[in-house]
């Protein structure tokens, strides 16, 4: 009888880590893959944005463009002028209320909407989710110039409406008191599609099971709402708000194709002040000024919705 003769089993092969050179190749494989990205990055957003910090403390205006380097430098006296300016006040207060306001409207109204169409509707349902997103993906300036003819005084389609009804409609757009709600009007109108596509999303992804259990133990659908829909959705509230509340705080096509900012300044925003006075009068350096109280000010805002929304 033949013996099968035993042989050793070869050593296991340990995979060894690989060395530097090869760490080094990956990395600069990786840098050259990112660097068109990282040049435009650094061209135009980094040193922009360096550079008008830099502004912000010099009175830097049209007669320095040929030398910007003896540009005077001032310290704070932009931003200490900000705070005894009556008209960026102005502006300040227009764009607290447009913001406050119409972010309110657009998240009640996005939310009712969502919740319509989440469970109503049937085989209309995506009909109704084009129609509402559809002002959304549409230019905010052909928005802005259809609005303006809609609410002409003279020549407008709402007060022809209410003119057959023996209305006599007013001036929308040249009424100080009326100019700002017609421009929050639009701007939910607007927006509404996109916030009722992102809660209508957050609402699919409740499990139906909590609803079910829910309404054995005998809940409304009020109660269902409180203590189920709202509370689930805290994820899909706070970044609803925060994207939407940064838009708004920069409003300016709105206001600057319906309104010149007018009248009286009433509808008259930051950022449309900021480019008054960067690019109308080249006060460069104030422009730039508002435009970082600005950044602190939506940077405190997100903060503020962070602490108040987020889940402990």
């Amino acid at each position: 009888m033949s013996q099968v003769p035993i042989t050793a089993a070869p050593p296991p092969v340990v995979a060894r880590p690989p060395g530097r050179g090869g760490d080094m190749r990956a990395a600069l494989t990786g840098y050259a893959f990112s660097a068109p990205y990282l040049i435009l990055f650094l061209v135009f957003l980094a040193l922009p944005i360096l550079a008008s910090l830099i502004l912000s403390f010099t009175d830097f205006s049209l007669g320095d463009l040929t030398a910007p380097l003896g540009a005077p430098f001032i310290g704070l006296q932009n931003y200490a002028k900000l705070f005894s300016d009556d008209k960026f006040r102005q502006a300040a207060l227009n764009t607290a209320y447009f913001t406050v306001v119409g972010l309110l409207a657009t998240l009640v109204l996005g939310l009712i909407a969502a919740l319509g169409l989440n469970r109503a509707l049937g085989r209309l349902r995506s009909v109704f989710r084009v129609g509402y997103y559809l002002p959304t993906v549409t230019s905010i300036v052909a928005i802005a110039v259809i609005w303006r003819f809609l609410l002409d005084p003279n020549f407008g389609l709402i007060n022809g409406a209410l003119k057959q009804i023996g209305v006599s409609g007013p001036n929308w757009l040249g009424n100080p008191t009326l100019a700002m709600p017609c421009i929050i009007a639009m701007a939910v109108w607007r927006n509404l599609g996109n916030v009722m596509v992102l809660f209508l999303a957050g609402l699919q992804g409740i499990p139906e099971d909590v609803y079910e259990a829910a309404r054995i133990d005998g809940a409304t659908p009020w109660r269902e709402l409180l203590r189920i829909t709202l509370p689930m959705l805290r994820p899909t509230v706070l970044f609803v708000a925060v994207i939407t509340s940064i838009g708004y705080l920069q409003l300016f096509e709105e206001p600057f194709i319906m309104t010149q900012g007018g009248p009286l300044n009433k509808t008259l925003s930051v950022s449309m002040y900021m480019y008054q006075e960067g690019f109308s009068y080249f006060h460069l350096g104030y422009a730039s000024s508002i435009g970082y109280v600005l950044f602190v000010v939506i940077a405190a805002v997100t903060a503020l919705q962070f602490r108040l929304l987020r889940n402990d």
